[in-house]
């Protein structure tokens, strides 16, 4: 990555068309050219875009989100446009596509060399989300029967027009994958030796139609560079390279993060979104928290009379809140990082349940006896003390099960984890804090006022 007053005095000498520039510009890395295009404002990216061979160009746009590779392509010329086309990666060539509106896509489609095109437009009818949606076909296959020496001959001719060559998969004459080995198995094996001696048939692969996060999910696994992409017959259709997983993941995770804070992800609402598109995306679990905090409000009220008596009980609401809401979000992102990662499954679920539930009363005992020290201090009321320090023991340890039981419900139900929102969890923790604190307050204030009477009584007596 080039440092950032690099890039601007780079950027100086573009604009002004610099010859310097221009060499520069040959020797560096696409991603570095990628940042320096981002510091460019859009009237200008087509001069910049100018200096650069249509090649260079595709290289540059894989580098970037397909949504603002479609905003850079729509200030070039069309014949321009399928240049950079004809030397992007098929799997890149259908991101954007699918960024683009239909008739534009179709249109550029049609003006793309025949074998292109029909591959494309097969490619084009696979759902997005899936693997067939994130594979490649640029990639080099070769047959069972063949010698080492004919299927390194193979991989040199075809090779420079695949997007990896890591892995080299081995199909019979109908395309049914049969097996794979890796480049450096294949250059150190005897040059006589038959491919089928030497593959290996244990190949782990996709079918056409898993979802892309599963695919993602297996490559970080089995720690793959590639994965195969297969059809109900097992014919080998295309592969799915770490890169586009790995992007993959960032993408799931990222809308894992929304979904946790009561936000969905459409769009990038921190910075293409309108002030409303922003709004809209949050509004569901606000007014779903709305709610709840009205039936906490209807708890509060139903306990007044307690609040009335003993003024001071109002004052550890706030701390008692907060803290089990953040427990309970805790838990939340661990159970969902679990459930997502598949570490979490049926032999270890209760073992963690147990452990999230023991390790919220451990943190409640601690911080219980803190409150209550504080609470005596500050009030001199032993009823007072007990009854918050017990109140934060209590809604921890619940707080911590409230975390972890809402997104296993959930996703028992068929439904996101994630989308057990920390909003939505600090609600529900909120509702039953009050309850415990109130329910605590109550019946401590009743046992020491009956003990008031009872020692108030032997002493008349005696």
């Amino acid at each position: 990555m080039l440092p950032k007053k690099d890039i601007v005095l780079l950027k100086h000498l573009v604009l002004n068309k610099s010859e310097e520039a221009q060499k520069i510009l040959a020797n560096l890395h696409p991603a570095d050219i990628a940042e320096i295009l981002d510091e460019i404002k859009n009237g200008n990216k087509k001069q910049f875009l100018q200096m650069l061979s249509s090649s260079k160009i595709a290289e540059v746009l894989e580098e970037l989100d397909p949504s603002e590779s479609v905003e850079i392509l729509e200030e070039l010329p069309e014949e321009e446009i399928v240049k950079i086309l004809e030397n992007m990666s098929v799997d890149e060539i259908i991101d954007l596509f699918q960024e683009m509106p239909t008739t534009q896509a179709e249109h550029l489609l049609a003006k793309l060399p025949k074998e292109d095109y029909e591959e494309l437009k097969e490619l084009l009818k696979m759902a997005e989300d899936t693997a067939g949606g994130l594979m490649t076909t640029d990639y080099v296959y070769i047959f069972a029967d063949e010698t080492v020496n004919q299927a390194i001959e193979d991989a040199r001719k075809f090779g420079q027009e695949a997007e990896t060559i890591y892995y080299l998969y081995v199909v019979d004459n109908k395309k049914h994958l049969q097996g794979v080995l890796s480049l450096r198995e294949l250059i150190a094996a005897p040059r006589d030796k038959k491919i089928k001696d030497i593959m290996h048939t244990n190949v782990i692969s996709v079918k056409v139609d898993d979802d892309q996060e599963e695919v993602a999910k297996i490559i970080s696994r089995y720690g793959l560079l590639a994965v195969p992409v297969v059809d109900d017959n097992n014919r080998l259709l295309g592969i799915v390279t770490v890169d586009d997983a790995m992007e993959v993941l960032e993408a799931e995770n990222t809308e894992d993060i929304h979904k946790m804070a009561g936000i969905t992800t459409e769009e990038d609402v921190l910075l293409n979104s309108s002030v409303w598109e922003a709004s809209k995306r949050r509004i569901f679990w606000l007014i779903v928290c709305l709610f709840g905090d009205m039936i906490s409000g209807k708890v509060i009220d139903g306990y007044s009379s307690v609040i009335q008596s003993v003024v001071a009980v109002a004052f550890f609401i706030p701390v008692l809140m907060a803290t089990g809401g953040n427990i309970g979000t805790q838990s939340l992102a661990l159970t969902v990082r679990g459930i997502a990662t598949e570490e979490l499954n049926k032999k270890n679920l209760f073992k963690f349940i147990l452990g999230e539930t023991l390790a919220g009363l451990q943190l409640g005992i601690i911080c219980g006896a803190i409150i209550s020290a504080v609470a005596y201090t500050w009030q001199q009321d032993i009823k007072l003390s007990a009854a918050v320090g017990l109140a934060m023991c209590f809604s921890l340890t619940v707080a911590s099960l409230v975390g972890v039981l809402i997104p296993l419900l959930f996703n028992l139900m068929s439904i996101d984890p994630a989308v057990a929102s920390g909003p939505f969890i600090t609600t529900v923790v909120d509702i039953i804090t009050l309850l415990i604190y109130f329910t605590l307050s109550v019946n401590l204030i009743e046992i020491f006022n009956v003990q008031n009477s009872i020692v108030q009584q032997i002493g008349v007596i005696v």
